[in-house]
């Protein structure tokens, strides 16, 4: 009972009295972290978020798979900063980083981008952290920020026109997580839920005809939100197009 009081309360100051307190992590945490390797040091497009290939180059390749903060794929798209803790090999700062796939080490948070692994090292100590192979971190969650672009919903390579339509959430900003998409379905005159398929994937078969308009569940700072994105993707919609939205998520 003690923890339903205190759960109920929680809610009540996000909508009301202190929003971030209840959501927002506003300190580091001690973790591990390990890297992974792949070709020219970038992120991998098979990772468990669905990203493809925007998985392998976001953010600068500065990406990570993630096993608790991954969140049965709410955790996809979040930014962390992350460094170690080793004050003769790692910088101050360590790397900003964005999840894009799932990944278990030794007792690690963080399987890091080879780029990102290297750029929580001084100028002249990557090559002792390599050595090391797995090194004590910590981390926060920061806001993602992308100058130049705004939400995009992209038709995952999977549909299959005009039976079966996958998306993929591109560019989230801030400091949010999306935990549910709908469709509106005009002949019936009501918002249908799509499922999430596997990471930050939703799909639905026979999705309706005509130019298609979603809306988003968003947790973040100010509480449970609703977006809507009027006739984002277009009737004859296209696999593997990005299809940009007038929304960003600050």
């Amino acid at each position: 009972m003690w923890f339903s009081l205190k759960f109920h309360y929680c809610l009540v100051s996000v909508m009301v009295l202190l929003p971030a307190l209840c959501y927002s992590q506003d300190y580091f945490v001690r973790s591990r972290a390990t890297y992974y390797g792949s070709p020219y040091c970038l992120g991998t497009p098979s990772g468990a978020c669905g990203f493809g290939e925007y998985g392998r180059t976001v953010n600068d390749a500065n990406v990570a798979g993630v096993s608790r903060l991954y969140k049965n794929g709410i955790g996809c798209g979040a930014c962390y900063q992350v460094r170690c803790t080793n004050p003769q090999h790692c910088t101050d700062n360590g790397v900003n980083i964005v999840v894009t796939d799932y990944g278990e080490g030794d007792n690690t948070d963080f399987i890091l981008s080879s780029r990102a692994y290297a750029r929580m090292a001084r100028s002249d100590t990557a090559a002792q952290l390599f050595a090391y192979g797995v090194v004590d971190v910590e981390y926060q969650r920061i806001p993602c920020s992308y100058s130049g672009y705004k939400l995009q919903i992209k038709v995952h390579e999977h549909s299959r026109y005009p039976s079966y339509l996958a998306i993929v959430i591109l560019y989230q900003a801030g400091k949010n997580e999306i935990l549910s998409i709908d469709i509106w379905q005009e002949d019936c005159k009501e918002w249908i839920g799509m499922r999430r398929a596997y990471g930050a994937v939703f799909d639905m078969a026979n999705p309706p005809l005509g130019a298609i308009s979603l809306r988003f569940q968003v947790r973040g700072s100010a509480g449970l939100t609703w977006v809507q994105a009027p006739n984002i993707i277009p009737s004859d919609w296209k696999v593997g197009v990005a299809y940009e939205s007038n929304i960003q998520l600050n």
